[in-house]
């Protein structure tokens, strides 16, 4: 099943924090526990328990420490103490975010526990990121969680494994690759090689797993790392300092050792949007989810060490969005639905005894409800969409008569990296007008 959807990301650089000396255990026997996780958007979703309260964080091996975003409307519960103001840069060319660092903090995942755990906590309300994936999501975890337990992310069944480093054997695996990890500021860069214009080129990555493309390149001309003359200027995702824009294209190959994934999405951010990301030194861009997906991966950050093992998603067909059109969750909308209760679309009648044998109707086969309402928020410039006139803000009812209150946005979005040629019809309601416009998805490389 294909799975290609909008990017998100979540690279923040943080530094200057102070490691404490509690850590993570696994509270049981096997001193191991195993979790589920949700895949959306290329993005592990896990539930994580703070101060007793249980909130829903992205796994991301691209943060240094927690961080919650939507902090106003959660704060009361979390009984966040020990606080200090201060401000934190990630991707995009905005400003620097307001945030409180909070210590003490206990943290529950699983069986595995903290009891004196660091978090940043952020006041822009905007930093939403539910709403850019479809569910709630109060922030992300990295590095802390890394440090201390073997992770093993099997994402071709959907489960974290968290395992108590002294306690993990290695099993034989003549299928798996083993790679060095080297750290800074507390994240993972790996070595892999791409081939661009049939020239073979070393690269440096951050393993971004807070990341939904599948590859981030630093545009060098020195090195050869540039994006070939077929690339489309695109939105590449949020990131804590403002949106990410720039060139998607391809990349002939993609090596993990024995491992290669031929004609592999690349994204060239804008210089700027990455700027504070590039002065770590020689890297080279990012490794992010929808190329981790397509392994299951032991990450054991205190051998240094990473291994990857080929699962079903391998084989899958590397896409992009073809009409130009971004999604976001932006409240909800009032939808008349089938009443489950009265399926059968009888009516009932009530006053038959009015003069002149009046009767007032009440039908009950369909009843009233809030549902999700997804509108749009990017439309690339001279994409199918927006040459058939649609508009930012326009919110979409239907897509090829389905209606969207039906499905996830992730389930539309996927609509959307469909084959070259599908016709789209998309019914929309623009200012409490409805619209109907039609196009066809274009391939662009």
């Amino acid at each position: 099943m294909k799975k290609y959807l909008t990017c998100l990301l979540f690279l923040f650089c943080l530094s200057n924090f102070s490691f404490s000396q509690d850590k993570f255990v696994v509270q049981n026997k096997k001193q191991s526990d195993k979790i589920k996780f949700k895949l959306i958007n290329n993005l592990i979703v896990i539930p994580v328990e703070i101060n007793g309260v249980t909130l829903s964080f992205i796994l991301d091996t691209g943060v240094s420490k927690p961080i919650i975003f939507n902090f106003l409307n959660v704060s009361d519960t979390l009984k966040i103490k020990d606080t200090e103001k201060i401000y934190l840069r990630g991707l995009g060319e905005g400003e620097s975010v307001e945030a409180l660092k909070s210590r003490n903090n206990i943290f529950k995942i699983g069986d595995a526990i903290k009891l004196n755990q660091d978090l940043y906590a952020i006041f822009n309300n905007k930093l939403n990121f539910a709403s850019k994936l479809g569910i709630p999501v109060h922030g992300i975890i990295g590095f802390d969680l890394f440090r201390d337990l073997i992770i093993e992310i099997n994402y071709s069944s959907g489960y974290l494994k968290l395992t108590v480093p002294e306690v993990f054997k290695y099993k034989s695996c003549k299928k798996c690759e083993r790679f060095n990890l080297e750290f800074y500021n507390g994240k993972p860069y790996i070595n892999a090689e791409v081939k661009i214009d049939e020239r073979k080129i070393p690269v440096k990555l951050l393993i971004d797993s807070g990341g939904s493309d599948a590859l981030w390149l630093f545009e060098n001309d020195s090195l050869g790392i540039k994006s070939s003359n077929n690339f489309f200027v695109d939105f590449l995702g949020h990131g804590l300092s403002g949106s990410v824009y720039g060139k998607r294209s391809k990349v002939n190959s993609f090596f993990l050792k024995s491992f290669t994934l031929k004609n592999a999405n690349v994204a060239f951010p804008d210089s700027t949007s990455v700027l504070f990301a590039k002065q770590i030194k020689n890297r080279n861009g990012s490794l992010s989810g929808n190329m981790l997906k397509r392994f299951d991966v032991i990450f054991d950050y205190q051998k240094a060490l990473v291994t990857f093992k080929k699962n079903r998603y391998f084989k899958e067909k590397f896409s992009h969005n073809k009409s130009g059109i971004e999604l976001e969750q932006d409240g909800v909308r009032l939808v008349k639905v089938v009443n489950k209760n009265n399926i059968t679309g009888k009516s009932i009648f009530e006053n038959n005894e009015m003069e002149n044998n009046n009767k007032i109707v009440i039908n009950t086969q369909y009843k009233i409800s809030l549902k999700p309402a997804y509108t749009i928020v990017e439309l690339r410039e001279d994409s199918p969409a927006k040459n058939a006139g649609l508009l930012i803000g326009d919110i979409i009812l239907s897509v090829n008569n389905k209606q969207v209150h039906q499905y996830s946005l992730q389930q539309i979005m996927q609509m959307f990296y469909d084959d070259a040629g599908k016709k789209i019809k998309i019914r929309v309601d623009r200012n409490g007008k409805i619209l109907i416009f039609y196009f066809q998805l274009q391939m662009l490389f």
